[in-house]
């Protein structure tokens, strides 16, 4: 198990840094490539989000600096991003990819999202084969863990998403929201059920505008409201008392110029803007006008912190199903681990004993069948009283924590590792041969 993990969230960075960290959806494939080009690492996939962004690798040696791809990737100096930092190996890996598939380490303990966006991930990840054997048993692994503890608790009943706690905050501030206008920047999955909660809760008309018009009118529709085209949005957004935005963009799309021309034309009624992007839609600037509120993604997580004491039980229960979940999930990987060298024993000691029976065969004479089933058995029974203990001491050693090196030792023992290699020698010549042979015509 050479897993190694390292990243940055919600509770080890604040939002300045996790946007300097986001990677548009549109550069996954690449920085996926570029993730496993980096030395020692065999595999590996970025999960990006609002709240997090992790590099999960499989290593050659478990041991990839996977610090300095950070401050590479995104020119970051080492004293501004390790202060920030988590990093994970071996089965704290494991660990804490279930806890986030099962999102238990959500800003929003139970909330939904974050599985559809580590499956996004991986997908990603895999379709340029960044992922393949390792990363792919932990992740499928991880997706089936996520739903027994949906289905096993009630960690993710009656949640607290940003959504609701967005609908709070909007009431706050207008006393009601019978009536009121709401504006969608960014056609994405949070921004709609945002507004979904916000027009559950009484307000009237809702605008959407994206950069691919499509796909404002496609969500405009599901509420039969308007769709905005882009180049619009500074000409309509004033019409808005609540502007979600999540647009995905590197820079802000709101500066307080923007501001101050909205309030202006509203004659300094109130506008609300819940901003979820990382990087951020709205600069800090604009905040500061009277008459504008903003609530960024680490604001709404301190006003979700104090409505999850009740969940507590719930996720106590989820954590045992995870702890559970990672001793089967290592058990399982060395036991894995030690059916190669099971294998190779045991075609070593067959070809061995054939051998034998050969060399000796013209000596003893022509043989009954009754001789020759003797000769069988006897030989079969020696082979397996040497391979009892190796192979026993293989299959215990495979739940413990030097499994490792006992593999290694009895492959060392018998020259297995030899004996591969002039097993893969043959194999390379024996398809070199069919190649140069001449082929054939035909149809």
């Amino acid at each position: 198990m050479r897993f190694q993990l390292i990243g940055v969230n919600h509770n080890s960075a604040p939002v300045e840094m996790r946007e300097r960290l986001a990677i548009p959806e549109s550069l996954l494939p690449d920085a996926c490539r570029d993730l496993t080009a980096h030395p020692g690492i065999e595999e590996g996939m970025v999960i990006s989000t609002c709240n997090r962004v992790e590099l999960v690798t499989h290593t050659t040696n478990g041991a990839a600096d996977l610090r300095g791809f950070l401050r590479e990737h995104f020119q970051v100096k080492a004293d501004e991003l390790d202060p920030h930092l988590y990093e994970y190996r071996e089965k704290d890996v494991v660990r804490h990819v279930f806890r986030v598939a099962s999102s238990l380490d959500s800003m929003v303990v139970g909330e939904a999202q974050i599985l559809g966006q580590v499956k996004e991930a991986y997908a990603t990840a895999r379709a340029v084969g960044a992922v393949r054997a390792q990363l792919e048993q932990l992740f499928t692994r991880a997706f089936a863990v996520a739903k027994r503890v949906r289905t096993e608790t009630a960690v993710g009943s009656s949640s607290v998403s940003i959504a609701s706690v967005a609908v709070e905050l909007a009431k706050k501030i207008f006393g009601t929201l019978n009536g009121k206008t709401v504006f969608i920047v960014g056609a994405g999955k949070m921004s709609e059920l945002a507004a979904r909660h916000l027009m559950a809760h009484g307000c009237a008309a809702i605008f959407v505008s994206n950069r691919t018009y499509d796909r404002a009118v496609g969500l405009a529709h599901r509420f039969n409201g308007e769709a905005i085209k882009f180049d619009d949005l500074y000409d309509t957004c004033d019409r808005a008392d609540i502007v979600i935005t999540s647009t995905g963009s590197p820079h802000a799309i709101f500066r307080r110029e923007h501001g101050e021309q909205f309030l202006a034309r509203r004659k300094n009624r109130p506008m609300f803007f819940i901003d979820i992007a990382v990087p951020r839609d709205v600069a800090p600037e604009m905040g500061k006008l009277d008459g504008i509120f903003i609530y960024d993604i680490d604001d709404l997580q301190q006003a979700v912190s104090s409505h999850v004491a009740d969940r507590r039980r719930e996720a106590e229960r989820a954590e045992a199903i995870i702890t559970s979940e990672v001793a089967n999930f290592e058990a399982r990987l060395h036991t894995l681990d030690v059916v190669p060298t099971i294998v190779s024993l045991q075609d070593h000691l067959e070809t061995i004993r054939q051998a034998e029976i050969d060399r000796v065969r013209g000596r003893l004479g022509p043989l009954s069948p009754e001789q020759e089933i003797a000769v069988e058995a006897l030989t079969r029974g020696i082979i397996s009283k040497v391979m009892h203990t190796p192979i026993t001491t293989l299959k215990t050693a495979a739940r413990e924590a030097e499994a490792t090196t006992v593999i290694e030792v009895v492959r060392r023992l018998f020259n297995l590792r030899e004996k591969e290699k002039e097993s893969e020698a043959a194999d390379r010549s024996q398809r070199d041969e069919v190649k140069s042979r001449p082929r054939r015509g035909g149809i």
